[in-house]
């Protein structure tokens, strides 16, 4: 139906036009780094995990803990992975696979091997944008 790929310096572009525009609009820069920290407190509340007693989700008037959801930014992951699937289905792209036909051809086709370095690339990700401030 649509364009296997997009461009990517027109999607790099539109990109930008669209933080414009939310920092214009909502005086917010979108992003998912603080949701995972929020997700975080809620996932550990209910296993019986008291986060009241952690600095980190109750500095900042209790920003980063559980109670802080939901808000705009979970809407805007749950924004990003619904998009995702459309753009997936809308170009005929989707698929479910454990280990993408790139990865297989440079590194083998264990899922495992695959989770493990998706895992730790996602944990230093994370790591990065939240040390950068979001």
């Amino acid at each position: 139906m649509f364009k296997k790929t997009w461009n990517p310096y027109l999607a790099g572009a539109l990109a930008g036009v669209l933080m414009i525009l939310s920092v214009w609009i909502s005086g917010k820069f979108f992003g998912t780094s603080t949701t995972f920290v929020r997700v975080a407190a809620v996932i550990e509340e209910s296993i019986g995990i008291d986060t009241s007693t952690n600095v980190h989700f109750t500095e900042k008037k209790g920003k980063y803990g559980a109670g802080a959801l939901p808000d705009w930014q979970l809407m805007f992951v749950f924004g990003v992975l619904l998009g995702a699937f459309i753009s997936a289905r809308s170009s005929d792209d989707f698929k479910i696979q454990a280990v993408p036909d790139m990865w297989r051809k440079r590194f083998g086709a264990s899922p495992a091997k695959r989770g493990v370095v998706a895992f730790f690339g996602g944990v230093v990700a994370l790591f990065g944008a939240r040390l950068a401030g979001g």
